[in-house]
């Protein structure tokens, strides 16, 4: 119980510290409101979301797999055939969702230069809040019963997932804005539970994202700005893949964790 309690408060701490960067590299200086502002959404991108989020993440994780507090299946990492499904699963479920929404575009570089701008985002948003908030959180209620702590990690997760957007540009940080996407994290926590696939639940989430973004585009008349692809977009896609592969890896190969961790 004490690992566990450490794991929390640990995620927990990071949390704090990941969304404090993205105040200092995005919403105190509003870096998603100003086009010109090239040099610093580049470095919101990787420093606070690929850096901080992805590979801190990851590191995070390790450290704790290490200390046999956690074990990192639980926390998404499983095998290359979980992986896989949960992939698929997050692809057919979220262009579903996309679709299901209304789908403001359906010409496929709008979508795929939209799905790969949030890309490293989402990763970054489901690593901090699900891999490591939920499952800190499931494996220290688990006494309380299986679907208890489910629900009750799943809650902090959406709950904590929509307040990190106050420390965001408009309109993002408007409290209607994270009450919705604390509402639209409930869903990222259902994917994240029942398929406990890091990388399915990323690519599920981020179909999330992309409607938000191309709806948001579509309302400002400004689609055409994405109808050619990008590929400065799919390489910051690509590259957080990679990161996310590498975690893979990196935890497959850690010691083994303690199966106190597993719920």
């Amino acid at each position: 119980m004490k690992h566990q309690a450490g794991l929390l408060g640990g995620a927990i701490m990071f949390y704090v510290v990941w969304t404090a960067a993205t105040w200092f590299f995005e919403g105190r200086i509003q870096a998603l409101l100003r086009p010109e502002a090239t040099g610093d959404r580049i470095a919101y991108a990787f420093v606070v979301n690929l850096l901080i989020g992805v590979a801190g993440s990851i590191a995070w994780l390790r450290h704790w797999k290490r200390r046999e507090a956690l074990d990192t299946a639980q926390a998404g990492f499983g095998t290359g055939a979980r992986a896989a499904l949960g992939v698929t699963a997050g692809l057919i479920l979220g262009l579903a969702a996309y679709m299901f929404q209304g789908a403001p575009s359906l010409n496929p570089a709008v979508v795929v230069n939209a799905y790969a701008q949030v890309f490293v985002v989402s990763a970054a948003e489901v690593l901090v809040c699900w891999a490591l908030v939920a499952a800190a959180a499931a494996a220290l209620m688990r006494r309380t019963g299986r679907a208890v702590a489910i629900v009750l990690a799943s809650v902090l997760a959406s709950a904590l997932f929509g307040a990190y957007h106050f420390a965001h540009s408009a309109p993002f940080n408007t409290l209607q804005m994270v009450l919705l996407l604390s509402v639209v994290g409930l869903f990222t926590s259902a994917f994240f539970f029942l398929s406990r696939d890091i990388a399915g639940t990323i690519v599920f989430h981020n179909f999330l994202g992309t409607f938000g973004v191309v709806q948001a585009l579509s309302a400002a008349n400004a689609l055409s700005s994405l109808e050619q692809l990008e590929p400065p977009l799919i390489v910051t896609a690509v590259i957080a893949a990679g990161f996310l592969a590498a975690g893979y890896a990196v935890l497959r190969r850690a010691s083994g964790a303690s199966p106190a961790g597993r719920l």
